[in-house]
Formats: structure tokens, C-alpha cells, sequence
């Protein structure tokens, strides 16, 4: 049965600001240092399957390899520290129990890598960063009390980014190559080529 066109399934981690440029998940190592290739699943009920990497599948059972080590890795390459699986402690629990811990240090340690792109990415002006909490703020109080007043605030505030964006996308393609505008923005360039697009209406071909 051909396994071609499969979306692999795991979970993932992405913040609201960095969005698919920096997503993060539990990656499995085996003993000898290799990534596993994901693990296919027959459907029960009918034709068709599921290929899955998510890191609790790697537990040596029914012929599936066995993860030695869980680190955290993101979509922009970055990888965290390995942390080592105690297969004598886990003995025969299940391994999505059992290696609880290390998976909770790997997501520590993408948040650590995403603060640090966050860090690195363009500052914003304090005035600006205050003002766009308090906008969140009393927008979030408007909708308890008239959504559809909160609404039309966030309709205007559409239109306005719409604007704004337009020339901020153009000043920012006039001065920056792409590889300048990622790492200010905190996107990899595909994304930051595909915002540049959007905001300032030419055609993207990321």
C-alpha cells in the first residue's frame, strides 16, 4: 500500500508571534545517534493509515525502534539538549507516562530558544508596546459588554494595519534584503517574504 502524500502526525508547539517559522516538538534519537523514520499505522477500519513521529511511539514494542534520548527541535533547524530515557526505570510502563519528564524538558527548552529569538528579533519602542497592551486590554473589556462595539473596533484596526502595513512592508523590502527582514521580524524568510507580500500587495513567490 503506497504511504505517499501521508501528513505525519505529532504535536507541536508555536507561539501566536513566530507562528510555523519556529515550530517546536519532541524529536526522538535512537541509540546510535539517528532520527527514526516515522511509524506507520494500518487503519482499522478501512483502506488508508496513519504515518506518526510523535516521540511516544519510539518504545520498542511490536517492532517499533526505541528511542534513546528526547531533545526539543524546531522547524528553523535549532536543536535542544539531549535528554536520556532510563529504559530500567521505565521498564514496562508506557512510555507516553514514563517519559513525561525528559518531553517536559525538551518544551522548557524550545521555550528558552524561542525567547532568545524574541530577544534577538527588532525591539519595539516601549510607547508602542504599551500601547498595543492597553488596546488588547480594553478591547477584551468592550467585548464583555458590547461585542459587536469590539467588533467594529477590530474591523478598524484591520483597516488601519492595512495601511500602515502597506508602506511598512515597502520601506522594509527597500532596506532590508530578506535574510535582514527574517531575523528582525523572527520569521524565517519564507514567512517574512510572505508577510512583506501581504502587507504590501505584490505577489509572493515563497
Amino acid at each position: 500500500m503506497s504511504k505517499r502524500g501521508l501528513q505525519v502526525e505529532r504535536d507541536v508547539w508555536t507561539t501566536e508571534e513566530f507562528g510555523v517559522s519556529y515550530q517546536g516538538a519532541v524529536g526522538a534519537l535512537l541509540a546510535d545517534g539517528t532520527v527514526p523514520a516515522p511509524v506507520y499505522f494500518d487503519s482499522a477500519s478501512g483502506p488508508g493509515g496513519r504515518s506518526v513521529s510523535q516521540w511516544s511511539v519510539y518504545d520498542g514494542r511490536q517492532g517499533r525502534p526505541r528511542a534513546a534520548v528526547l531533545r526539543a527541535v524546531c522547524s528553523c533547524g535549532w536543536a535542544g539538549p539531549q535528554h536520556r530515557l532510563d529504559w530500567e526505570m521505565i521498564g514496562g510502563d508506557e512510555l507516553a507516562e514514563a517519559g513525561d519528564g525528559p518531553a517536559a524538558a525538551c518544551e522548557r527548552d524550545w521555550d528558552g530558544h524561542t525567547a532568545e529569538v524574541a530577544a534577538q528579533a527588532v525591539p519595539l519602542p516601549e510607547v508602542v508596546t504599551v500601547l498595543l497592551e492597553r488596546l488588547e486590554v480594553e478591547i477584551d473589556k468592550l467585548t464583555a459588554t458590547s461585542p459587536v462595539a469590539a467588533l467594529r473596533a477590530v474591523r478598524a484596526l484591520e483597516v488601519l494595519a492595512g495601511r500602515l502595513g502597506y508602506w511598512a512592508a515597502r520601506g522594509t523590502r527597500s532596506d532590508h534584503d530578506a535574510g535582514q527582514a527574517a531575523a528582525a521580524l523572527g520569521l524565517s524568510e519564507r514567512e517574512a517574504r510572505r508577510l512583506m507580500a501581504r502587507l504590501g500587495g505584490w505577489a509572493s513567490h515563497a
